[in-house]
């Protein structure tokens, strides 16, 4: 895998960003007991960071943490979780206990988060969590919903 697969490739700018950020929260929905395939395409993108290192020879994850966010059906929702964070760790991402949440409905179509009350109470509470075991906060988020 490369960081950079030549002229009119995105990916190098994205490399930077994370590069510069501590925290990463990969979110995608769930498609049919999978991430979508743009997560996916990430994680692939990203497994060349597993083969660069900083300034001090870490790799460049060293020392940054990461989360899963989902929507989706549950049992689909917790596959995608485990698939997700499995990368992420591979990578060289610190994956903290709690650190994902995800709002479904159950099977089949039906409202979006936008348009549906149900379920968002556990959403945001799993998702203070998340925020909380990601930031290393040992009290509560105060901007946290």
């Amino acid at each position: 895998m490369v960081t950079d697969a030549g002229s009119g490739d995105a990916w190098p700018t994205i490399h930077d960003k994370l590069l510069q950020s501590e925290i990463l929260i990969n979110a995608t929905p769930t498609w049919l007991g999978r991430p979508s395939s743009v997560a996916q395409r990430v994680l692939e993108r990203m497994d060349a960071m597993m083969s660069e290192t900083d300034d001090d020879e870490r790799p460049v994850a060293y020392n940054r943490v990461a989360g899963v966010v989902v929507t989706g059906n549950e049992d689909g929702a917790h596959h995608v979780i485990s698939e997700i964070s499995g990368a992420l760790a591979d990578i060289g991402y610190t994956v903290p206990g709690q650190a994902w949440t995800y709002w479904h409905l159950g099977p089949g179509p039906g409202p979006d988060y936008l348009e549906e009350q149900r379920g968002r109470d556990w959403a945001h509470s799993t998702g203070r969590t998340m925020a909380e075991n990601l930031s290393a906060s040992p009290e509560p988020c105060p901007s946290c919903p």
